[in-house]
């Protein structure tokens, strides 16, 4: 898939968000590439040969405290990884919309366990 089609399938996910977290989402990039970097991969706990598909770099917003002056926090989703785990277009627009949804919810400090018990993958 072209990486612009892929880019739009992105932000079309993130404006199907409800509008209470369009409001919350500060000082957030959402940046897509191809796949992690091996910091990247280190930094989330995975093996090299394991599949990342997004990862949110940040302070959640929980956790902020004097969150002046600071860069955005950034959610990336890697098209590659993305990608290798589908078959159909269709099915690369719902891998999307759930990683969006994974790495915002990580955004708003809702863990990996948190995540898991609401039944989101």
């Amino acid at each position: 898939m072209e990486t612009s089609k892929f880019e739009q399938l992105v932000r079309q996910a993130l404006n199907e968000l409800p509008n209470e977290f369009h409001s919350r989402m500060e000082n957030v990039d959402i940046v897509v590439e191809d796949r992690p970097t091996r910091d990247q991969l280190i930094g989330s706990g995975l093996d090299e040969d394991q599949c990342l598909l997004g990862l949110y770099e940040g302070i959640p917003l929980p956790d902020r405290y004097n969150y002046d002056l600071v860069l955005p926090d950034k959610i990336t989703l890697f098209q590659v990884s993305i990608e290798s785990m589908c078959e159909t277009e269709e099915d690369v627009i719902r891998e999307i919309q759930d990683t969006v949804v994974h790495e915002v919810a990580h955004h708003f400090g809702i863990d990996d366990d948190d995540l898991n018990a609401m039944g989101v993958r």
